[in-house]
């Protein structure tokens, strides 16, 4: 559930986004994000996780330079924008050697089993399986900025669909490692 709320600034940025415009849509993920990250200091025994504070980055960054600079983008530039950010940050907390679910997968996981290789191994493949969707969404959002005759249609279920899957996954693989029998 932890993992699910972290994704709550993009919702936010989609919904707000097409109800007041880009700079507002931008302006409401970085609030959002920033609650997170508020409240994570806040609680005891929770600390700041590179998603949400990545998170709080690209839409603190993006909605200063859409204020300043007054890009002329389009709502589909905007989300490649958000999209692609959110893949590197993904891709660079696997090569960071945090992935980033492995925070969410400790709040329910005993402390025991956190550096255990097939634990790690575990929150690799979820967080290369979410890179993989937020790709996804970077390719149907390239086909909407730089091919806009295509139906946009397909890119929002190209977009739900690698969501989906993604979260589907995240559910699925870890009870499918933890029933398979261990080599060794």
């Amino acid at each position: 559930m932890n993992l699910l709320l972290a994704f709550a600034p993009f919702i936010v940025f989609v919904v707000v986004e097409r109800l007041a415009g880009i700079v507002a849509g931008l302006g409401a993920g970085a609030a959002v994000s920033a609650f997170l990250l508020i409240r994570d200091l806040l609680q005891p025994g929770r600390g700041i996780k590179l998603l949400e504070l990545g998170t709080f980055f690209l839409f603190g960054f993006l909605a200063l330079y859409a204020l300043a600079m007054r890009p002329h983008w389009s709502i589909a530039a905007v989300r490649l924008r958000v999209d692609a950010g959110l893949m590197l940050i993904v891709l660079a907390s696997m090569a960071l050697r945090q992935p980033f679910s492995l925070q969410y997968a400790r709040a329910r996981v005993e402390r025991e089993h956190w550096d255990s290789p097939a634990f790690l191994h575990v929150n690799y493949v979820i967080s290369a399986a979410w890179a993989s969707a937020f790709g996804v969404l970077v390719l149907a959002d390239v086909m909407m900025v730089y091919v806009p005759a295509l139906p946009h249609a397909g890119s929002v279920v190209a977009t739900v669909a690698a969501l989906a899957a993604a979260a589907w996954f995240t559910g699925w693989y870890p009870e499918q490692r933890h029933r398979m029998p261990t080599h060794g």
